[in-house]
């Protein structure tokens, strides 16, 4: 059976060295975050992770963006600073996640020889 199929939504910042990825829960969520700022940040963020993909734009490898990259690109390290950022200048992208299908029965049980 096939679980994890669903939209998943990010938005996507480039920097000067790099591009950032901070996942979100749906794209309605943050812009209606972008137009009114009482709404919580946590109701709009899948979490507080700052994402980098060493220059492979929104499609890369996503690696957690140290302290130092952080501080290089946006003058602070604080995800909360960091997240509104983005947010607030990137761009949303929204695709089908992949599904994922798990082995039910690697042994077969009596069909395998021992």
């Amino acid at each position: 059976m096939a679980r994890g199929n669903a939209l998943q939504a990010r938005v996507h910042y480039q920097g000067k060295d790099e591009d950032f990825i901070v996942m979100i829960d749906d794209k309605e969520s943050a812009q209606k975050w972008k137009e009114d700022k009482t709404i919580p940040l946590a109701q709009v963020v899948s979490s507080f992770k700052v994402f980098i993909t060493h220059k492979q734009g929104d499609q890369g490898i996503l690696d957690t963006a140290s302290n130092a990259t952080l501080e290089n690109e946006f003058g602070t390290h604080k995800d909360e600073d960091v997240v509104m950022e983005i947010l607030q200048k990137g761009t949303i992208k929204e695709s089908d996640a992949q599904e994922r299908s798990g082995s039910t029965n690697d042994s077969k049980g009596g069909r395998v020889a021992h």
